[in-house]
């Protein structure tokens, strides 16, 4: 079960809570967020719901099933939308794109992704200054020195940033200069990062594992919001499966039951979901029909020259023109 508690309890009147739940033989768990107090029930038996919800200092009481309780679409009656300031937002009913390159490459690159974006009415820019490479000898990325200069860029442009962070000692020096910290493939179980994640109050983005499954991706999910921390998305980004045409498996099913399970915006990566430039705007159009609430995806000048991930990297013009399409598309299934 879900307790939301009111607020300003007093402590007598949570413990009072916390005893009578126990007393039904249910493990109870105190979470704390940014937008609420809640008291987890974990246990079977059977009880009169009205045994608890009529106790003083309770806002509403919810039976829910699912294992991943918090992020679990049977217990909000209203999505989580992410507000991330000056009008900007990812919602259900809504759709965010952001797009930029793999990699942060220095301040050009970062200026005429900027001007891209902004003649496209976009407002958040992805890119990576930490980048987990498959092999050592790959760029990985500028760091925290490149991050202040993107940051410095974007914020004069009126341009939101999501980057990824890849280690608990990153978050705090990445605080300042982000507006959405993202949770790649490789770390979506590092649950110590998913901890600390949750004890800030800015969104996070994450992606789902290399090869993992749907409640995998929930359940990362749950440790964040456990924690602390409410702001979050869930992004199918493909997975590794035995067929080798692609660099991964994007699994659009994926995006319909997540909307279905979670009450979180469900955001979709082709690049990385097919990892072919050719196929990424096809995929991204049949992401938005299966009802994402936002496509991310890689973009640059000149991709063959990119420092990573050219080959599922769009250049400007067929951004522009995915873009355009993105649009057009959303407006069509939100008519049905």
């Amino acid at each position: 079960m879900i307790i939301q508690l009111e607020k300003d309890l007093s402590s007598d009147k949570k413990k009072g809570i916390i005893e009578k739940v126990n007393s039904l033989k249910y493990k109870t768990t105190e979470v704390k967020t940014q937008k609420g107090e809640y008291i987890i029930g974990i246990g079977k038996s059977d009880f009169d719901i009205r045994e608890v919800g009529q106790m003083p200092g309770i806002e509403d009481i919810h039976i829910v099933s699912d294992d991943n309780k918090l992020v679990s679409r049977k217990w909000k009656v209203k999505p989580t939308t992410i507000d991330l300031g000056d009008d900007v937002k990812i919602e259900e009913g809504g759709m965010a794109i952001m797009a930029g390159p793999c990699s942060i490459e220095g301040e050009e690159q970062i200026e005429k992704t900027i001007a891209h974006l902004k003649a496209n009415n976009i407002k958040i820019m992805r890119g990576g200054v930490y980048k987990p490479r498959s092999s050592p000898y790959s760029f990985r990325g500028l760091g925290i020195e490149g991050l202040k200069t993107w940051y410095k860029l974007a914020r004069e442009a009126g341009i939101k940033i999501i980057t990824e962070v890849m280690q608990v000692s990153q978050i705090e020096e990445m605080y300042d200069y982000v507006d959405i910290y993202q949770v790649g493939a490789r770390n979506t179980q590092n649950f110590n990062l998913l901890d600390e994640l949750g004890k800030v109050d800015k969104p996070v983005l994450i992606k789902r594992g290399i090869s993992g499954t749907i409640d995998e991706l929930l359940g990362s999910a749950e440790y964040v919001f456990s924690a602390g921390n409410e702001n979050l998305m869930l992004c199918e980004r493909g997975i590794r499966t035995y067929e080798r045409a692609s660099r991964n498996t994007m699994d659009i099913n994926a995006i319909a039951i997540l909307k279905e399970k979670s009450h979180l915006p469900v955001i979709a990566d082709p690049s990385h979901g097919i990892g072919l430039r050719d196929h990424v705007e096809p995929v991204a159009l049949a992401c938005v029909m299966a009802g994402a609430d936002g496509i991310i995806y890689e973009a640059h000048e000149l991709p063959d020259e990119a420092w990573s991930d050219g080959q599922q990297t769009l250049n400007f013009r067929q951004s522009e023109k995915l873009i355009d399409k993105i649009r057009k598309v959303f407006e069509l299934r939100e008519s049905f």
